[in-house]
């Protein structure tokens, strides 16, 4: 049975530092992720989804860039980190809502408080769809690379996200937007949200992978 070796410079202080890098964009973009979301877009009154949209997929081209230089235990580490973080996110801003402010200050609080008394459903959503779509891609991405023996990135990128961006988007779009919008809307949100995220990853995604990958390893 193939076992893929584990990276040689994944220990060197380089790696170390890539990895720091590559895990607080990672994080950065789930909690920009979470707070955009709260903004839903329509385009010709046909097509919706919510602005986190567009900067959810390079968060999973960097659970490939986790998953294939480091490994799976420690993607799986760093996701459960970053559910920790979008933890910290939600107790805090809400928080935030509760705590006093200046009557001149009246309109901003407010306006705190409508993105904000929102977020924790969105995080719940997320995290929900977080879970089970990077841990999937994180496991797929490994498997995949077992059985093709190291070789065609494309197709671990490509394939785990097909399954992982599946079992994201049902979830976060059902927790979040269930009772606020139409059931037609939902299901439009679900197939667009799942198109676009799986475009974005084979045409952008992908090869900002290789970019990445080819870098880290260059630099290691």
């Amino acid at each position: 049975m193939y076992k893929v070796s584990e990276n040689p410079f994944k220990n060197r202080n380089t790696g170390h530092s890539a990895l720091m890098v590559v895990t607080a964009i990672f994080v950065t973009l789930y909690l920009t992720s979470n707070i955009m979301a709260v903004k839903v877009i329509s385009i010709f009154g046909l097509f919706y989804f919510d602005a986190g949209t567009l900067t959810f997929p390079f968060a999973y081209m960097l659970g490939d860039v986790l998953t294939e230089i480091w490994g799976y235990r420690i993607a799986r580490r760093i996701i459960y980190l970053t559910l920790l973080c979008n933890i910290i996110l939600v107790v805090f801003t809400t928080l935030g809502v509760y705590l006093p402010s200046p009557d001149y200050l009246d309109e901003t609080a407010e306006s705190y408080r409508t993105i904000f008394t929102y977020v924790p459903r969105i995080v719940i959503a997320s995290l929900s769809g977080f879970l089970l779509g990077e841990l999937s891609n994180a496991w797929l991405m490994d498997r995949i690379k077992r059985l093709t023996r190291g070789r065609w990135l494309w197709v671990r990128t490509i394939g785990s996200s097909a399954v992982a961006y599946f079992f994201d988007s049902v979830p976060f779009v059902l927790i979040a937007f269930a009772g606020t919008v139409s059931t037609h809307d939902l299901l439009m949100m679900i197939a667009f949200q799942y198109v676009s995220k799986l475009a974005i990853e084979a045409f952008l995604g992908t090869p900002m992978a290789y970019a990445v990958i080819g870098l880290i390893r260059r630099l290691s």
